[in-house]
């Protein structure tokens, strides 16, 4: 079982597709300023919802600025593309990242999904998602042997380090690492081996408690107290008003502004974001979705919002989602 002393906490994950940089950059600041404990976006360099061939900032470069020009909310990758970049590099990444943010870094990171980016920009896809789940396997001793300081010499498999060294070392003294994904076998253990964060998507409720489950034992299996794992869960897409009709019409605008996406948009992948089950209406709608996780432990809501990104709610997410939660909680 999750932590159920664990307070609510805010994520912000502004899509970096079909935005421009100003915008993007001044949603991040204003989250920062409604008291979001977390900020992200996604590691991709096409877009995943709607057309894929239209405009996305790359990942690492878009949050390096965010890092510098924010105060208070961590920094991190909704998640990192495992495929796209050598795991030393990354860790030694992200360490800057935390110098620069003053130590608020989050290495996010996962196997990777999106066949077409990978065959445009001629990254190796490789045979399947075992494969890739395995070279994560592979890639996950490196970087937290990176961020602890351990020098990690790997001689086998994909990543080969030689007593890598990632000088200077972060501000914190445990810079967290989130992994994100349900599959059972793999990615659970695995989280229960290296993560520090655990997510999940807003799914079926049902499916939730049992990748927890699952969760739980592996922790079990490996040794691991699970309660040191954080859960967050990401609202696909979060959309706030005073009327249901109102919020899904606001709803299908801002999906219709990306790359002419729809709710039932049927494109592998893409399908679990643009579909049907945002976290779309009015407050009561809103709690209603998200109180059956927030009691399964997933405290951490990661709130979606596509460009133009919707500023009322991401304000009454905060000012009015947050207090009846925390309510929820304590009551």
């Amino acid at each position: 079982m999750a932590d159920l002393t664990a307070p609510i906490k805010l994520g912000a994950n502004l899509w970096n597709q079909y935005t421009d940089w100003p915008g993007f950059l001044t949603a991040m600041q204003r989250a920062d300023s409604l008291g979001y404990e977390s900020l992200w976006t996604w590691d991709h360099v096409y877009p995943i919802v709607g057309s894929w061939q239209g405009p996305i900032l790359e990942a690492y470069t878009a949050m390096s600025a965010v890092a510098a020009t924010t105060q208070r909310a961590t920094i991190g990758l909704l998640v990192g593309a495992n495929t796209f970049r050598n795991p030393a590099l990354v860790a030694k990444m992200m360490t800057t990242i935390d110098h620069i943010s003053g130590g608020r870094a989050v290495l996010g990171i996962g196997g990777a999904w999106f066949e077409e980016e990978h065959t445009g920009f001629g990254f190796d896809f490789g045979s399947g998602f075992p494969e890739r789940l395995r070279w994560l396997g592979q890639a996950l001793p490196i970087m937290r042997g990176m961020l602890d300081g351990t020098e990690p010499t790997v001689t086998e498999g994909r990543y080969r380090t030689s007593a890598v060294r990632n000088d200077p070392a972060p501000i914190q003294s445990h810079l967290p690492i989130l992994i994100g994904g349900t599959g059972r076998k793999v990615t659970l253990k695995l989280t229960a081996q290296y993560a520090d964060l655990y997510n999940m998507g807003d799914g079926d409720i049902v499916d939730a408690a049992d990748v927890e489950a699952t969760l739980v034992e592996h922790c079990r299996t490996v040794g691991r107290d699970e309660r040191e794992i954080e859960r967050t869960l990401e609202l696909q897409r979060v959309v706030i008003r005073d009327t249901k009709a109102e919020a899904l019409r606001v709803q299908d605008e801002i999906l219709a502004g990306n790359g002419g996406a729809t709710v039932d948009e049927d494109r592998p992948g893409s399908a679990d974001i643009a579909a049907a089950r945002g976290c779309v209406g009015t407050v009561d709608d809103v709690i209603a979705h998200i109180r059956p996780y927030v009691e399964l432990g997933y405290r951490h809501l990661i709130c979606g919002f596509p460009a133009p990104y919707d500023a009322e709610s991401m304000e009454r997410m905060a000012t009015e989602v947050r207090p009846r939660l925390e309510a929820l909680i304590s009551g």
